[in-house]
């Protein structure tokens, strides 16, 4: 069957098939920028925006994510640039695996939040994100970092 995707402000008509989760469905469109981590909705890696909120698209079912709005790093490529920056400065930019889905959850969390958050609820909001390189530590500064710029 068909379906159409909204895929960072593109309307893409895509094949599915019965079952088929939105990461293969986004890979297999192009978006390669969109990672297979772990297919069991853990790691975080292949996190995309759903109408503007982050959901694990290997547990997402792609029929459900019809006639929405999907964004890929790509699609705020501005946006995840400057918050690289920011783990850039903190020592925190590892092997990038997974960036991608990290910084889609970060862009989120600003977008949501009106206030800075605390680090409590940094870490709350990042539960579903699995980074294999680091003791998180360095991202958690460059996150409040970045948050705290955005809110002088």
């Amino acid at each position: 069957m068909n379906i159409t995707l909204r895929i960072n402000g593109k309307e893409q008509s895509i094949e599915c098939q019965p079952g088929e989760m939105l990461t293969e469905v986004l890979r297999r469109a192009g978006h390669l920028e969109v990672k297979k981590g772990c297919d069991t909705g853990n790691c975080g890696a292949c996190t995309v925006l759903l109408d503007d909120k982050p959901v694990l698209s290997c547990s997402y079912l792609a029929v459900r994510a019809e006639g929405r709005e999907i964004t890929t790093i790509q699609g705020l490529a501005d946006e995840a640039k400057q918050f690289a920056a920011f783990l850039t400065a903190e020592g925190a930019d590892q092997c990038g695996f997974c960036a991608p889905g990290f910084a889609l959850t970060v862009l989120s969390m600003k977008k949501e939040f009106f206030h800075t958050p605390s680090e409590a609820e940094i870490r709350h909001y990042l539960a579903g994100n699995l980074c294999r390189c680091s003791g998180y530590e360095g991202q958690i500064r460059a996150i409040k970092k970045y948050l705290e710029a955005d809110h002088a």
